[in-house]
């Protein structure tokens, strides 16, 4: 049955099991069901300060998230954000600002190894890049074939140097890596109780089945995900849903299966509540340690965002049994590096050190400073894709467009972002514009969206038609 505005019901059972453990605040929790989402705005800090981008901004923005100093609320608007030429130049990522927790509650630290167990779509790699202001290693793993190129494209839009995409399941990841990581995100599939404001689908699939169900897969991924931390690092457990079987219960699974994992008691941000261990008991008679109070859930009748769950573990220090080996083999000079040398000197005003490029048959890669090996893995993206070699030339990606930043490229073709020239760009038509012949730019008011090549005052449009 729907209700009279067309959308499925919240189901019964989920309300009077939540009516039991919230008791007097459920009445507030039942009422925030009935509201409106929230949306937020996320800003990409590896292209430019969070604090200049009112003054851009093509969307109006409400406060900042509490949680998230790059992020703000958006109020309602009849303005797509999503379809702005600056979401296009990866200026920003559109997300539930719940859902920008884990990031921070992960902590990532420039110049770590951090893994993303399942990335896609993008919102939590994209920030923890941004977070380690785009240094270190950053592994963004999506096992379902469906969903890594849509993970892919977020990454390359979002402009960050340090990222591997990976398309593995999370045993062959511990099989060929081993515990090399100082931190692991697990932002688990779930049953999307959480999301019952946004997300009919989850209303209509939801079952008591269907959490048990959801909690039995996520203990399998927490207990392989585990085995990827490296001694003194962290693991961070998030999910969008309320239940506890699937909360505290799966993070409980970790402290059962491995002694040597503790809980770290996150800091109870504005509006967060803490972990509930008791529920767990209460609905299922599981024992439950009492440090998972330490965890943090997110309630949108307490702050401005959809339901959500962390819980941070921590691995005790000792000896690490990894052995990391050369990731890949770097030929000094390669035949082909002439015609990359020639392209960079003509377009490009930012030096990549060669140390950090790889040829991957046709293509040339900026990979991150790392010596973890990936040889054997299912790789989609080493690096930044920085072109591909054709027959005596060079010819740039997509991905090194949105990797410079404003001023990093030697030619440029600057449009307004409201201009009639831009949606014509952004379509794939060429444009007329005298000038300088060769490779260049095409910026929105400064801000790199793509390449285009100047021949006889006909700018050849380069934008991928994926893209459009």
């Amino acid at each position: 049955m729907l209700n009279r505005d067309n959308r499925p019901p919240i189901p019964p059972l989920f309300l009077g099991r939540m009516s039991r453990l919230l008791g007097s605040e459920f009445e507030a929790f039942a009422a925030s069901l009935d509201q409106p989402p929230v949306s937020g705005l996320r800003v990409n800090t590896l292209k430019l300060n969070a604090e200049d981008f009112p003054a851009l901004s093509p969307v109006p923005l409400g406060g900042r998230v509490a949680w998230c100093d790059s992020a703000f609320v958006l109020p309602p608007s009849d303005i797509s954000a999503g379809q702005h030429p600056f979401h296009r130049a990866g200026l920003y990522y559109l997300q539930d600002p719940s859902a920008m927790s884990p990031a921070e509650l992960l902590n990532p630290q420039p110049g770590e190894k951090i893994l993303d167990l399942s990335a896609a779509p993008g919102g939590k790699t994209t920030h923890i890049a941004a977070l380690m202001q785009g240094r270190g290693l950053l592994v963004a793993n999506e096992i379902k074939d469906k969903r890594v190129g849509h993970l892919a494209q977020n990454v390359e839009r979002w402009g960050a140097g340090n990222v591997v995409v990976t398309n593995e399941t999370p045993e062959r990841l511990v099989d060929h890596l081993g515990p090399i990581f100082d931190r692991v995100l697990v932002d688990a599939p779930c049953s999307g109780e959480g999301m019952f404001r946004k997300d009919m689908g989850a209303r209509a699939d939801w079952s008591p089945e269907m959490v048990a169900g959801c909690a039995a897969r996520q203990h399998n991924i927490l207990r392989v995900a585990a085995r990827l931390v490296r001694p003194g690092g962290y693991l961070l457990y998030s999910t969008c849903t309320f239940a506890p079987e699937e909360d505290e219960g799966a993070a409980q699974s970790v402290l059962d299966h491995f002694p040597d994992f503790k809980v770290v008691p996150l800091p109870l941000l504005d509006g967060f509540a803490p972990g509930q261990p008791g529920w767990l008991e209460a609905l299922t008679g599981q024992a439950a340690d009492s440090a998972l109070a330490g965890a943090a859930r997110l309630f949108p009748h307490r702050l401005a965002g959809e339901g959500h769950f962390a819980c941070l573990l921590q691995r005790a220090e000792g000896e690490n049994p990894a052995r990391e080996r050369e990731k890949f083999s770097r030929k000094r000079e390669m035949p082909d590096m002439r015609f990359w040398r020639e392209f960079a000197a003509a377009a490009l005003d930012i030096d990549l050190t060669e140390d950090r490029l790889k040829v991957a048959g046709e293509r040339l890669y900026f990979i991150p400073d790392t010596s973890a090996d990936f040889s054997r893995l299912r790789v989609v993206h080493p690096g930044v894709w920085l072109g591909t070699f054709k027959k005596g030339r060079f010819e740039p990606a997509h991905p090194l467009a949105l990797f410079l930043k404003r001023g990093q490229a030697a030619n440029t073709l600057d449009l307004p972002t409201d201009s009639a020239e831009l949606a014509a760009y952004l379509r794939g038509e060429p444009l007329e514009s005298d000038g300088q012949p060769g490779w260049l730019v095409v910026t929105a008011d400064g801000w790199p969206l793509g390449w285009g090549k100047r021949v006889q005052g006909l700018v050849k449009n380069h934008y991928p038609r994926g893209w459009m």
